[in-house]
């Protein structure tokens, strides 16, 4: 990861600011708009600005994130930066428990089957108990219900990808 102070994004070349936000959420649209508003006076005002631009995300842009977020309990392969963060983010979903690890895979089998992509969730101090516990409550979702929480919980994971960013 390319980690960068508030001052050295808002310096950057453009297309260095905008590979940066692309490693948090991989929609080109969003991380344009979050660039373009530099300079941001504060760390604060720069995740404001991350939220507000990722609110709403299309549908293309959700399913072309989506594409780059691997299933929970599954360790995220290669070195870029967002399967850096996956791997991260989802250090605390013990798999080495066989119960855990069935149980995930389970529901993973079944929430793609229902939805058609990958559970979504924002992994980053969530334990597995209380992943699966959502899991299990997010499968009786209808799919327009699940689409809105999948959008938001990619929002999330985008802005604290971009806190973590920034050194």
């Amino acid at each position: 990861m390319t980690r960068m102070t508030l001052e050295q994004f808002n310096s950057a070349e453009e297309d260095a600011a905008e590979r940066l936000l692309l490693a948090c959420a991989a929609v080109p649209r969003w991380a344009r708009a979050v660039a373009a508003g530099r300079p941001y006076a504060s760390r604060d005002a720069l995740l404001d600005a991350a939220r507000t631009a990722a609110s709403p995300w299309t549908e293309e842009e959700v399913d072309a994130a989506l594409a780059r977020h691997p299933r929970i309990g599954e360790r995220a392969e290669g070195q870029d930066a967002d399967a850096a963060h996956s791997r991260r983010e989802q250090s605390g979903v013990d798999t080495s428990d066989a119960d855990v690890a069935e149980r995930l895979r389970a529901g993973n089998r079944a929430y793609e089957e229902r939805f058609g992509h990958v559970f979504l969730i924002r992994a980053a101090g969530r334990s597995a108990a209380e992943i699966l516990s959502a899991l299990d409550e997010r499968l009786g979702n209808d799919p327009a219900t699940e689409r809105r929480v999948v959008a938001e919980q990619l929002r999330e994971i985008a802005v604290l990808r971009l806190e973590k960013e920034l050194a």
